[in-house]
């Protein structure tokens, strides 16, 4: 990767303390240093415990390190107070949740514009916005459709559909294969592959091979106990 390019994501020394200072105290992230480029897709790769979610938080902006330098999109993440990094975190960050986080009792339609519903915009623009995305992800006849009447690549299709309704530049995803079949996580990573080609970042966390082996995965960020152990490119 060229360092010369400006990093959407950029962390240096990254220690991460839970319960710091008490009888319970985590080191959850030991001295981590990663630059992730505008347009990279990567994938952390390690056991649960490893720090790997812890990571992918604060990549997302739900909160800065304990010490260390930790910015996204040029933003340093310490000097944001809590209600800005909450706002910055909406604009700049869509998320891909392992179990989606959909609402059965909601309409696909409903689902997707949730993200939507604290700004204020018109119903007609917010319906707008999620046409455009049903479209592009095949589930425009799913539109009414309440969430557990639809099937499981519609539901995953829903997901991202619903992460990209306020048209994110870094998009995260947490095990996102974990319960899919080999058929809906090839369909995941191709639509992943999709976004990446459009100019998005995305940083993945997985054991699943069918995505840190994929062809369009730039780099697998190998992770132990808090440490990045090992990064390596993945050859197409």
């Amino acid at each position: 990767m060229k360092t010369d390019i400006q990093p959407v994501i950029e962390l240096s020394e990254v220690h991460k303390f839970y319960n710091q200072g008490q009888l319970r105290e985590v080191h959850a992230l030991k001295d981590i240093t990663l630059r992730v480029e505008q347009g990279e897709m990567i994938c952390l790769r390690g056991p649960s415990g490893s720090g790997k979610s812890t990571l992918l938080s604060i990549m997302g902006c739900v909160f800065g390190p304990t010490s260390g330098f930790a910015a996204v999109g040029g933003k340093q993440l310490s000097r944001m107070p809590d209600q800005y990094l909450t706002c910055y975190r909406r604009k700049t960050i869509g998320f891909i949740f392992q179990h989606f986080n959909i609402l059965p009792e909601l309409t696909v339609e409903n689902n997707i514009v949730l993200p939507l519903l604290p700004l204020g915009i018109s119903p007609h623009d917010q319906k707008k916005r999620a046409a455009l995305l049903m479209e592009r992800f095949g589930i425009m006849h799913r539109r009414d459709f309440q969430a557990s009447q639809i099937s499981g690549g519609e539901l995953q299709r829903t997901a991202i559909a619903r992460a990209l309704i306020l048209d994110p530049p870094i998009i995260l995803a947490d095990e996102p294969t974990a319960h899919l079949d080999s058929t809906r996580s090839l369909e995941l990573m191709e639509s992943l592959t999709t976004l990446r080609q459009d100019g998005k970042t995305i940083s993945l966390t997985s054991h699943d091979p069918l995505v840190t082996e994929h062809k369009n995965v730039d780099r697998v960020v190998d992770m132990e106990d808090g440490c990045i152990v090992e990064s390596e490119s993945v050859c197409s």
